[in-house]
């Protein structure tokens, strides 16, 4: 359970921090992510980063229960696939991700990182 609650820990400051930046500056998200895919060593370093913070979630918490526990599980294994798809297909993850960084989603995107924000930080700093 220390496990889960120093992620959650992690992730809470993470997501909030994204929140923070998302409710301030929308355009940023959006050059941001024209500039990862635009440098190939970018892109490249992104996906080993989340190979490796997959990887080590999915290895040291990979607890399938009924609790919020779960979630960790989850995001370790989204990270540990997204991380080997953005290496393998490097332009097919760009279009793919290309509706998410437009429009309607980047407005939704700064309400969501700030639940689970919320949501992390409460597991992991008040429970």
């Amino acid at each position: 359970m220390e496990l889960s609650i120093l992620i959650a820990k992690i992730s809470a400051v993470i997501y909030l921090s994204a929140s923070l930046c998302g409710f301030s500056d929308r355009d940023y998200y959006r050059g941001l992510a024209d500039d990862m895919y635009k440098n190939a060593a970018l892109t490249y370093m992104m996906g080993f980063m989340a190979v490796i913070i997959g990887f080590l979630i999915v290895h040291y918490h990979n607890l399938w229960g009924r609790d919020w526990t779960v979630l960790i599980t989850i995001i370790g294994w989204l990270s540990l696939i997204k991380g080997f798809l953005i290496i393998a297909f490097p332009k097919f993850i760009q279009r793919l991700s290309e509706p998410f960084l437009t429009g309607r989603t980047l407005k939704i995107f700064p309400y969501v990182t700030l639940s689970l924000g919320l949501l992390f930080g409460y597991f992991g700093f008040v429970r």
